[in-house]
């Protein structure tokens, strides 16, 4: 049977297709432009919209079993009504820990009201998902590649606050266990990186992962929002502060998902940025 793997170029998703390959299974891939795509020549990429229900057929459902649901901006309903109808048997959701509304600020936050939309449309239709629930993704911190990469100091706000940010090739581990074991429907399973460490200490940790010590700069609430809010939108910027401010006192929970899925420890944050030294890498270090 051919596993489907939607969102297949992305950080998760381009992991996940690597992880299902090793394990010996067959991919498929959709992509909105699927000539475009870098994939391995293993993959069967086909065309397709998770948006749109007339982009969705036999070619991209034919002897699918499982799929991996991508959270898309424009919603999984129409991919949804169409893998069911299409005999799709089972689903593995990525999603967001917000969606757990373990805290106050995660109710009405946009990653909370997103991903429990994506969540809804699936275990509205069936009841074979598996739904994985990631904190804080440490591509996250690839904003401070642009200032590493120019030789200046880090600006960033609460740096005492603490996080646990997780690799992105955790969270595809993690999914093609999910994708291969029955056992696992039915379950949201929160994942986060292996340890939590304030902001100042994921600044050290990305310095020693790269080999270079870095320099930063605590700022204002204000001044964070005066510095990217030409780039984010505000309902982020709200989120990321009031994540970042209720993280001083409580700090993020490791939690275990990612070794009882895997059978491991999750990657350090050390590993993550060394495996993403070029994108901290200044031009004359490429």
């Amino acid at each position: 049977m051919t596993i489907l793997v939607t969102g297949a170029t992305g950080a998760v998703g381009s992991h996940l297709v690597n992880a299902l390959l090793d394990q010996g299974e067959t991919v498929r891939a959709l992509s909105r432009d699927p000539g475009k795509v870098s994939l391995p020549a293993a993959v069967e990429a086909v065309a397709g919209d998770l948006g749109d229900a007339s982009t969705l057929g036999d070619l991209v459902f034919g002897g699918v079993r499982q799929a991996f649901v991508f959270p898309a901006e424009s919603g999984v309903e129409a991919f949804m009504t169409a893998a069911i109808a299409a005999g799709v048997e089972r689903f593995v959701v990525l999603s967001s820990l917000a969606a757990a509304k373990e805290h106050a600020r995660d109710e009405g936050s946009a990653s909370q009201l997103h991903h429990t939309a994506i969540e809804a449309a699936v275990t509205s239709r069936t009841d074979a998902w598996t739904i994985l629930r990631p904190g804080t993704f440490a591509n996250n911190l690839l904003a401070w590649a642009w200032p590493t990469r120019n030789g200046w100091p880090i600006r960033a706000p609460y740096l005492r606050s603490t996080q646990a940010p997780i690799h992105e090739a955790d969270i595809a581990d993690a999914a093609a266990a999910a994708l291969l074991r029955d056992a696992l429907i039915g379950r949201a399973i929160p994942l986060t990186g292996p340890q939590s460490l304030t902001r100042a200490e994921q600044i050290a940790a990305i310095g020693a992962g790269i080999g270079h010590e870095l320099r930063s700069v605590e700022i204002t609430p204000e001044e964070f929002r005066a510095d990217v809010g030409e780039f984010i939108p505000e309902p982020i910027v709200a989120m990321l502060l009031a994540y970042w401010h209720d993280t001083l006192t409580e700090p993020d929970r490791v939690r275990p998902g990612v070794t009882e899925l895997t059978g491991r420890p999750g990657r350090t944050l050390v590993q993550w940025a060394h495996d993403h030294r070029t994108d901290f890498a200044s031009v004359t270090e490429r």
